[in-house]
């Protein structure tokens, strides 16, 4: 093993052994090079005073070269602050800026050790970076049944680990602790669990409310207390989107410090949250261990970055760090938001009103961009067909009932006629048409 990759595996170890006991075998391997390309240009950069031939990028003028017919599309910007390669662990100021922005928008955090945001190409990228680091293969790694299909990808096709279902809703239609202690307790054998936690639900629309919120962290307390070793990793994708009395804070803060087998990573990004879906700007942070192992976790992430993706895209940092910096930024995000809001609370009138009948019902959703029918009458595939072939319609057919409908990208009057075709759909499918 690399003399680097072992003394950070020391710290982690010497502060946090549980911690240490979590890491998969390419989570102890992996390290970022203190010599080397990266690490010789930094300290050229700093003293080359009179020629910087390190940097693997050309120059003109005294700035990076670049092409006129891409920088005048871009004249509000230095070419300094696009052409360049961003740090691995991404713009400084970025991730400074990001933090203060958790730490606004999550008071639980307040007296939390967290670490410094480390941007990834997205969020995809950082939940890749978690399993990398944490998941080996038949490792368990416990969802809800209505869940994001990219897991299955990133946790069990990479990395081999085995996906533990429990059912999302209880009886009650409220989210279900209980099945998550169970699936949580079960892994007692194994010793050790990665819990994803997405939340605003990824396909039904979902944030669980206070109460229930306690319920998940007082199960994933009582694993560790069982001597079963967690990563608790919050998928906060659709963050700060909550229309109703739910949690309008990630369980990061709540998770952070909670036990000494329970380690706790946020995976969020500026995607969803302030609408940059094609920007791919995302970070992973780690909370509740001492700083040294922090640090020691930072390493190895930007160990990962290194290896894969050398570094995250420049411009779009950019722009991000400058959207975040403006003081029109709060408002024109409150603009949006209440937009999204009125969609969401429009859905539920028209699921409300009684209008289609007993063709479905719908699982409880109060957040996010989607929502998810369950059909009583029909398959769920028959009808997207149905609905593509003869409506010009597109959903997603999740399992043989459940229809998952994007109510963000569709304009609020417009909500109905939507509806309206899904029944027929579903009409048209019970009578054979389809």
């Amino acid at each position: 093993m690399n003399p680097l990759a072992q003394q950070l595996n020391d710290t982690i170890a010497r502060e946090h052994s549980a911690v240490a006991r979590m890491l998969s075998g390419l989570g102890k391997a992996i390290y970022f090079p203190k010599v080397g390309i990266l690490s010789q240009s930094a300290e050229a950069k700093k003293q080359a005073n009179v020629y910087n031939a390190t940097i693997g990028i050309a120059t003109e003028n005294g700035k990076p070269m670049h092409l006129n017919v891409i920088q005048e599309t871009l004249t509000a910007y230095d070419p300094k602050d696009l052409y360049e390669y961003a740090p691995p662990a991404g713009k400084p100021e970025l991730r400074t800026v990001w933090r203060e922005k958790m730490l606004q928008e999550n008071p639980s955090l307040a007296d939390k050790s967290i670490s410094l945001p480390v941007v990834t190409n997205a969020l995809t990228h950082g939940l890749s970076i978690a399993a990398d680091l944490f998941a080996d293969a038949g490792d368990a790694v416990i969802i809800p049944d209505k869940n994001w299909e990219n897991y299955e990808l990133t946790f069990g096709i990479r990395r081999g680990a085995e996906l533990v279902l429990y059912p999302l809703y209880n009886e009650d239609n409220k989210f279900n602790a209980a099945g998550l202690r169970d699936a949580l307790l079960a892994q007692q054998d194994r010793g050790k669990a990665i819990v994803l936690l997405n939340f605003p639900n990824n396909p039904t629309g979902y944030t669980p409310t206070a109460e229930e919120g306690r319920s998940i962290v007082a199960a994933i307390k009582e694993a560790a207390e069982a001597g079963i070793h967690v990563v608790a990793v919050t998928d906060d994708a659709y963050f700060g989107l909550f229309f109703e009395n739910s949690l309008h804070e990630s369980l990061f803060g709540q998770l952070c410090g909670l036990h000494e087998r329970v380690l706790a990573i946020k995976v969020d990004g500026a995607t969803k949250e302030e609408y940059v879906w094609g920007f791919r700007v995302g970070f992973i942070t780690y909370g509740g261990l001492a700083e040294a192992s922090l640090a020691a976790l930072e390493q190895k992430t930007l160990g990962i970055i290194r290896a894969t993706i050398s570094s995250g895209p420049h411009p779009s940092q950019t722009f991000v760090l400058r959207a975040l910096k403006s003081p029109e930024f709060k408002t024109q995000k409150e603009e949006k938001f209440k937009i999204m809001k009125g969609r969401a609370n429009k859905v539920k009138q028209l699921l409300d009103s009684g209008k289609y009948g007993s063709e479905w019902t719908y699982y409880p959703f109060n957040s996010g961009y989607f929502m998810c029918l369950k059909l009583l009458t029909a398959g769920a595939e028959e009808v997207r067909q149905r609905l593509l072939s003869t409506y010009g319609v597109g959903t997603i057919a999740l399992g043989e009932t459940d229809l998952r409908v994007a109510f963000s990208c569709i304009e609020e009057p417009d909500l109905e006629d939507l509806f309206d075709r899904i029944h027929q759909a579903v009409l048209d499918v019970k009578s054979g048409k389809a």
